[in-house]
């Protein structure tokens, strides 16, 4: 099958959405498909074979965030190139709603097309006076995707509408499979996002410090992430701040390296949170995860089931629960076991699947597959029959 990815976001500042469509694509090469996937990103930077560049992206505030979009006349011509020179079976576009290259390709596109909504937002008056305007592209999308249940109710509730909730992907194995650091083991609390991006909580994380180092001095806390680390401490006393170890921005094997190696994996995020790939990721490599009780962060972690969960923006609730998981190792043990059988669901072997029957459901499958079969994925995707 040859698939047409569209990325909203700039390939070269790494984000949720884009590793998503990173090891989605890495996984339907792998079984054979031609894949080609469009992304903003400046023409000098080195992307992987698979990916064509629309040009450079500018920042842009969107969903409590700032994100790095491409809008315009040059980004839609090369839209239109990337579609002619694809001839594609079937196109994936992610956040089509985004003011990006998904709302651009949706215009453009003919012949099937599958969107993925990532954004959880149950607030967006933006999206809701924009409705007019986005309405003729998403009348093309033939199955839409929630990575949650959270995202799916945003759809609904702005847009109309439904989707089939299919979660993110995460390799299980590589993360299950990293070595340990013996550097970064022994008393350590991780912490992995941007720094300077207030709604992931690094603030919370550092108003609760203190009180966790009363408890135990000898405690670590490895921030991995891009921003400005002097004004991320600046709220600490300083005799504390030596405590606080930033190791900038990581690769994907010493993202690994430190979920395998730290005691607790800290996800103190407070909004905007469709889903938690850091969790899935987390629980892959085995670390016990705490984390705010964002309704997302909750349903991937099985109601607290498979990591605990503290109040949203709670500094005193987040120390309260690290310095019970820090000083109970069966705890800990607990639930690392309980999040790696619980992870397995989220692996690609999984997801892959899944998305591979909706991008067959709207292409009408191969020729093998029986009419028959074709009409139940219809009804799981919620679409309409046509055999």
């Amino acid at each position: 099958m040859k698939i047409g990815i569209v990325c909203p976001y700039s390939w070269d500042v790494p984000g949720g959405v884009q590793f998503h469509i990173r090891d989605l694509a890495d996984h339907l090469i792998r079984l054979g498909h031609e894949v080609s996937v469009l992304a903003p990103a400046d023409d000098d930077t080195p992307l992987p074979p698979f990916v064509v560049s629309a040009g450079r992206a500018v920042p842009v505030p969107y969903n409590g965030s700032v994100a790095r979009l491409n809008f315009g006349f040059l980004a839609a011509a090369r839209v239109r190139r990337w579609l002619h020179d694809g001839t594609f079976d079937v196109i994936h576009i992610h956040e089509p709603t985004a003011p990006s290259l998904g709302l651009l390709t949706c215009w453009a596109a003919q012949g099937p097309i599958v969107a993925t909504f990532h954004t959880s937002n149950p607030r967006s008056r933006v999206m809701l006076a924009a409705y007019p305007i986005l309405q003729p592209a998403l009348e093309k999308i033939s199955a839409r995707i929630a990575v949650s249940e959270y995202a799916r109710r945003t759809l609904v509730e702005h847009l109309g509408g439904d989707a089939v909730v299919i979660p993110n992907g995460v390799d299980v194995g590589f993360f299950a499979e990293a070595e340990v650091n013996p550097e970064w083991q022994g008393g350590t609390i991780g912490f992995i996002g941007r720094i300077d991006e207030p709604r992931k909580g690094l603030p919370v994380l550092m108003k609760a410090l203190p009180t966790i180092l009363e408890a135990f001095p000898r405690t670590r806390l490895l921030v991995a992430g891009r921003g400005d680390e002097k004004e991320a401490v600046e709220s600490l006393p300083k005799e504390m701040r030596e405590r606080v170890e930033f190791l900038g921005m990581v690769s994907d094997e010493d993202k690994a390296r430190l979920l395998r190696s730290v005691d607790v994996y800290v996800a103190p995020n407070t909004g905007g949170e469709s889903f938690g790939i850091i969790l899935v990721e987390a629980m892959s490599a085995g670390a016990a995860v705490l984390a705010s009780d964002l309704d997302a962060f909750a349903q991937v972690l099985d109601q607290g089931e498979a990591g605990e969960l503290f109040a949203n923006e709670d500094a005193d609730a987040l120390a309260e629960a690290a310095i019970r998981l820090l000083g109970d190792p069966a705890r800990r043990d607990e639930l690392r076991r309980r999040g790696s059988a619980h992870v397995r669901r989220f692996d690609w072997s999984t997801v892959g699947a899944d998305i591979l029957a909706v991008y067959e459901t709207v292409t009408d499958g191969a020729a093998s597959v029986a009419t028959d079969e074709r009409v139940g994925l219809r009804a799981r995707f919620g679409l309409a029959t046509r055999d």
